[in-house]
């Protein structure tokens, strides 16, 4: 397993760069460069990594970033791998790097031809469940009952599962992780490094500004977020469904922490009646529900 000390102590992400305090994409993507190193190509849409990365000509980043249309982060990130091919360059880690509007809604159609296609990158997706550059819009990755400034009252319909969408393009790896455990995306990361063709990881990322919450408090909401079944951590490869981080000791309901604990801490949830919030313990069960079932039946043996 990924120890701090597999950690290079190279930044390739500087400090001083304009992230919102408590940034969870910025924390993962500092980790994330840190393991892919220096031989990496990022290629980011219209989302706040835009912010980040910063204006031209000065920029935090060490490593070269593209940046792209809202709809094409999986696009360019495929013409990046075949120029690559094309021009015998070996070594190279090209990354797609898009939020969840850039991703769930926008972007799918591009992510889901490169994944039919099988290119040869990582994708990436920080989830901070809505369009939070530009003012908090609610997106299909946007969680039932949550308000943002499109859904006054709270959103009414479920979240997008889009890893499972990953999933049913047959690609080599697909996983998710959550920016409070960074190791853990860290070692998904690395794993991912050693497959060839395209691989889709898929992280929850707690937005301070967007959810309502006190900067300090990023990487507690993360960890709750995993504690309570809300965002299960786990990997996905030769059809095989495998848990990970504190997720593996979640299956059972009485081993989880109430949702309520995740809800209250967040301003965007501040509208929730005590029913809908049982409504939204109920979602978290009969997900877990249909995750169980999907362990059992990638553990049996192939008929």
């Amino acid at each position: 397993m990924f120890t701090l000390k597999d950690l290079t102590v190279e930044e390739y992400i500087l400090p001083g760069n304009a992230a919102c305090s408590g940034c969870a994409s910025a924390l993962s993507l500092r980790i994330a460069l840190k393991v892919l190193g220096p031989r990496t190509i990022v290629t980011i849409p219209a989302c706040c990594t835009s912010v980040l990365q910063g204006y031209y000509p000065k920029s935090p980043a060490r490593v070269p970033f593209l940046n792209t249309a809202f709809a094409s982060a999986a696009a360019s990130a495929s013409g990046m791998a075949a120029a690559l091919e094309i021009k015998g360059r070996e070594g190279i880690n090209i990354l797609g790097w898009a939020g969840d509007g850039g991703t769930a809604d926008i972007g799918i159609q591009g992510l889901s031809g490169a994944a039919e296609r099988n290119e040869n990158f990582i994708y990436i997706c920080y989830d901070n469940e809505a369009y939070m550059n530009t003012g908090t819009q609610r997106s299909s990755a946007t969680p039932r009952g949550a308000v943002t400034t499109t859904t006054v009252t709270g959103k009414a319909e479920r979240k997008k599962d889009v890893p499972e969408i990953m999933i049913a393009h047959d690609i080599p790896y697909v996983a998710t992780a959550c920016a409070a455990y960074p190791l853990d995306f860290a070692e998904k990361l690395r794993k991912a490094m050693t497959i060839k063709g395209l691989r889709y990881i898929h992280i929850l990322s707690p937005c301070p500004p967007g959810w309502r919450f006190p900067a300090e408090r990023t990487v507690e909401i993360g960890k709750l977020a995993v504690t309570t079944g809300a965002w299960i951590l786990y990997e996905w490869m030769d059809d095989k469904y495998v848990l990970t981080g504190p997720s593996k000791g979640l299956t059972e309901r009485s081993r989880r922490r109430p949702l309520k604990e995740y809800l209250m801490l967040q301003g965007r949830f501040g509208k929730l009646s005590e029913e809908e919030a049982k409504v939204l313990q109920e979602d978290v069960d009969l997900q877990w529900e249909r995750f169980n079932r999907r362990l059992r039946e990638s553990a049996e043996p192939s008929k």
